[in-house]
Formats: C-alpha cells, sequence, structure tokens
C-alpha cells in the first residue's frame, strides 16, 4: 500500500508531536510508524514518522506538505516527505579490496538491500568482473597527476546515473575538499576501525600495535576532515593476544561487511538525520 516518511528537523519545543499527528489525522492519514528525539546539547527536534492515506486514490504528496504547511511555518520545521516506495539510486566506489562491495552486491541480488546500484566506479580494474556479472555498468576510472579530472569524471557519473548516494566500499582514495562538499550528506564511507580510534591507513595494524581486545568499523557521511564524518553505525569483535595483524585484517572484513550495509540501508530509509557533527539514527524496532 502506498505510504509516505516525513522527516523533521526543528528547534525543540513544546507540542510538535501532537501538532503534527493531528495535522496528518486531518488529512486523513494513517500512521504506520513514528519516532522522535530531542537533543538536550543541540536543543534540536528530529521526527521520522512513517503513514499512509486513508484513501489510496485520496491524497497526494503535494495534498499532504499542503495540510503540514501551518505546523512547518508554526516550528520553523526543516521538512522531507518521501514516497516510500521510491528506490534511491546509489553509486558504489571500491579499489582492490572487493569484500564490501561483494557484499552489497549479494544482498541488493537478494532483494535483501532496497536500493538501485546504478554503477559502480573503481581506480583499478580489479573488480570488474565481478560487476559484471551482477549486470551493472563498471566506470574505470584510474587516477591522474591532476586529481581534480578523475573527481570530476567520478562525479559525472554520479550526476548521469541520477545517484542519490555515492558508497565508499574501501575506496582507497582520500576525496578533495570539494568533491566532499559536493557529496554533503549523499556520501558513506566505511572506516577499518571503531572511530574516533585508529584513524588514517592500516587501522588494524595501529590497533594491533596498541594490544587491543576488539577491532571494529565505522560507517560515517564523509567530510573534508579525514575519519572525522558523523557516525551513523559501528560495532566490533572480540580479538586475542595472539593474533596477527593480518588476522586482524581477515576478522574485521565481516564487520566492515554488516555496518556497511546496516548504514547504507537506513540512509535509503531515511532513518538518519543529522545533528552537527553527529547523527540521530531511528532504527526500526524488533
Amino acid at each position: 500500500m502506498r505510504s509516505f516518511i516525513l522527516t523533521i528537523r526543528c528547534r525543540d519545543s513544546v507540542g510538535i508531536v501532537a501538532a503534527v499527528a493531528s495535522a496528518l489525522a486531518a488529512a486523513d492519514a494513517f500512521i504506520v510508524e513514528s519516532s522522535h528525539h530531542g537533543d538536550t546539547a543541540s536543543e534540536m527536534f528530529f521526527m521520522r514518522t512513517v503513514f499512509r492515506p486513508s484513501d489510496v486514490h485520496a491524497t497526494s504528496r503535494a495534498d499532504f506538505l499542503q495540510a503540514l504547511a501551518p505546523v512547518v511555518q508554526q516550528f520553523g520545521m526543516d521538512i522531507q516527505l518521501y514516497e516510500s516506495d521510491h528506490r534511491m539510486k546509489v553509486v558504489i566506489a571500491v579499489s582492490r579490496l572487493g569484500h564490501c562491495l561483494n557484499h552489497l552486491l549479494h544482498k541488493w541480488h537478494a532483494n535483501e538491500l532496497d536500493v538501485d546500484i546504478v554503477g559502480v566506479v573503481s581506480n583499478h580494474e580489479d573488480m570488474r568482473r565481478m560487476v559484471d556479472w551482477f549486470g551493472i555498468p563498471f566506470h574505470h576510472l584510474p587516477m591522474t597527476a591532476d586529481k581534480h579530472d578523475q573527481e570530476d569524471r567520478f562525479l559525472d557519473v554520479v550526476r548521469t546515473t541520477g545517484a542519490e548516494l555515492t558508497v565508499l566500499a574501501r575506496y582507497m582514495q582520500v576525496l578533495s575538499d570539494r568533491m566532499c562538499q559536493r557529496l554533503e550528506g549523499r556520501c558513506i564511507n566505511i572506516h577499518h576501525s571503531f572511530l574516533p580510534s585508529f584513524k588514517g591507513a592500516r587501522p588494524y595494524h595501529q590497533a594491533h600495535a596498541r594490544g587491543v581486545k576488539v577491532v571494529g568499523a565505522t560507517a560515517h557521511y564523509v567530510t573534508p576532515d579525514l575519519d572525522e564524518g558523523p557516525i551513523i553505525e559501528q560495532d566490533v569483535v572480540r580479538v586475542g593476544h595472539g593474533l596477527s595483524p593480518e588476522a586482524f585484517v581477515k576478522i574485521g572484513k565481516d564487520v566492515e561487511n554488516v555496518v556497511l550495509a546496516r548504514a547504507v540501508q537506513w540512509h535509503a530509509e531515511h532513518r538518519v538525520l543529522l545533528n552537527g557533527d553527529r547523527t540521530v539514527v531511528f532504527q526500526q524496532s524488533a
């Protein structure tokens, strides 16, 4: 049944939830799922509501936006209204390590990842055969002396495919500040450590040198500050003192796969709202 996803961000205030619910009820909407959060540190309010028209033929997206307009004006809201059956278009970038790419493609092929993967970009040819097998366009964009030229061609792929999200699935290139700004809020990276620990290169080896007892992975939005973007999802796995750095790498791959797939799915379902340098993530109830 046709339904909509409403996301709200505004200054926290008394009566927001009641006002939104009343406006939707007056527009003959049936609320299916709703979550909200008031952040005391920033004094901001965040809300995600899924609803459907009581009569599937009666009310359009424009009608609901009009019904919500007085509430939006009253509370100074930044709102977005999405149709829930829209599958977000995604471009994935990868270098030579294909485990995260393979996991995303497998989940997509099995209809377990509700997005449309419209292209894969790589600075190497290593993953072409696998991507071709899935029937997805593969764009080989080798690095050149002119980094901006390569990034411009990358951005051309994003533009021509209509991609709404770019996923760096172990794409081992640091994006320029200019490219980070172009993709702000629409680019997710997987970093193979439990940030903010062990930023930059070879984090598993850094972790091994410090004798850590857990290693992890972090999915975050990309910003000009390396490995500093708002965190979407993290997970860890225990490791023993007898393991080598190479064993850390092997163990960590499974965690990277799961963490990145969760972050992509939650972003595609509009469950992640930015709150400055942090995020509010409305995870689905069990």
